[in-house]
């Protein structure tokens, strides 16, 4: 064996040339499969409503009810937040605590003000008789739309611990991990959103002729 060849053998320190891969890629990695199980929950509830879509029972469809103007702003809210998180992001990489915080606190307002849209939507639904146990279809839209607004909240009070744990303890690696799964889970929910706005709300408010 050539001298180059076994320098390169006594740097390796795991499987393979190179090593194991880094904490950072591998909490990464492992959160990313996390996510999958919520991205296998969410489709079940994407069927589901695909199916129960026209079963209205003789009641209001999404036609009569969406308001496509609230929904357009909670997904203003939301896609911004997505980028201020990106700012957040960026913020702990330079170890910058000040734009880390500014960074947050922003995301976290537009996702308080995303569930506050929300909350009046399905608000108003209920006020008009067009509950959940209204019909099928409302079963299936408040099921589908309403785990994602839970999963929204819980991402606000992990964003909350996360501004409280970067002033208290600092840029520690074990806090930047978890800033990191926090990150993978509040940018999925945008993609998710992004779903339901498309394949909820618009497809549900074009003409009944254009529908499949």
């Amino acid at each position: 064996m050539s001298a180059a060849a076994t320098e390169v053998l006594s740097q390796a320190t795991g499987h393979g040339a190179g090593g194991p891969a880094p904490k950072r890629i591998i909490v990464g990695y492992g959160f990313w499969i996390f996510l999958l199980s919520d991205v296998i929950m969410f489709s079940t509830f994407f069927a589901a409503y695909a199916v129960l879509f026209k079963n209205t029972a003789g009641g209001p469809s999404a036609q009569q009810l969406f308001d496509l103007r609230n929904t357009a702003a909670e997904t203003a809210c939301l896609l911004c937040s997505t980028f201020t998180c990106a700012m957040a992001s960026l913020a702990v990489g330079e170890r910058s605590q000040k734009w880390t915080q500014l960074a947050l606190l922003a995301t976290g307002l537009l996702g308080l003000a995303f569930i506050t849209l929300e909350v009046r939507e399905f608000a108003g639904l209920v006020a008009r008789g067009a509950g959940p146990t209204r019909s099928a279809f409302l079963s299936s839209f408040f099921t589908l739309v309403g785990c994602h607004g839970v999963h929204v909240t819980a991402g606000l009070l992990w964003l909350g611990t996360m501004m409280a744990q970067f002033y208290a303890k600092g840029f520690r690696v074990d806090i930047r991990h978890r800033f990191l799964c926090f990150s993978l889970f509040w940018h999925a929910l945008d993609i998710i959103w992004v779903a339901i706005f498309s394949l909820v709300y618009l497809v549900g408010t074009l003409p009944r002729q254009l529908l499949p």
